[in-house]
């Protein structure tokens, strides 16, 4: 099961890191027109704060599979592989996912008011649609609950041989960019 959420939650990550891309042209558009041609564009300036947004939020869920994000392992290498899945198992049900869902359930009635009223920029020359960007936000949360999940099933796998553990052939999980190549 966790070998296909983090599929799912690269195949989203991978895709979303295109966006960073696209924050870096508008951004040296902005700058360009602003300093060179001295037109700035709240336009584009709010395109760059929603793309980078967007991709951040939809990127945080990758940086969990791929245990990229920032942790604090100070005294991680002092314990054996068994009381490391603990900690983090008793760190993901006791405090992240529950700290992910409370967030997830504030931001879907922000994002829903949003799509309701159409919202767009407060600006007159600003973007329409802002209540795209604002269902990145519970959106991105809900793949970072994906790969919690995902993780918070590895360490059952590795402690309580429940559920069992299957290995995905070798060449699938590089091709997808699984977590352990």
């Amino acid at each position: 099961m966790s070998w296909h959420l983090d599929r799912l939650v690269v195949a989203v990550g991978r895709f979303a890191s295109w966006l960073w891309i696209a924050v870096l042209i508008v951004i040296l558009i902005n700058v360009f027109s602003r300093y060179v041609l001295s037109q700035g564009s709240i336009a584009l300036a709010e395109l760059s704060w929603h793309l980078f947004g967007t991709a951040t939020m939809l990127t945080l869920g990758y940086a969990v599979v791929r245990d990229d994000h920032v942790r604090v392992d100070v005294l991680k290498e002092k314990f054996s592989p068994k009381t490391q899945a603990i900690i983090e198992l008793l760190g993901i049900v006791l405090l992240a996912l529950p700290i992910i869902a409370l967030m997830i359930s504030a931001l879907v009635p922000y994002a829903w008011t949003a799509w309701i009223y159409t919202e767009h920029s407060q600006a007159p020359s600003g973007l329409p649609y802002r209540f795209i960007f604002k269902s990145m936000l519970p959106l991105g949360l809900v793949f970072v609950m994906v790969a919690l999940v995902s993780r918070a099933t590895r360490c059952t796998t590795y402690l309580f041989r429940f559920p069992r553990a299957i290995e995905p052939p070798y060449d699938d999980r590089r091709s997808v960019g699984h977590p352990n190549p």
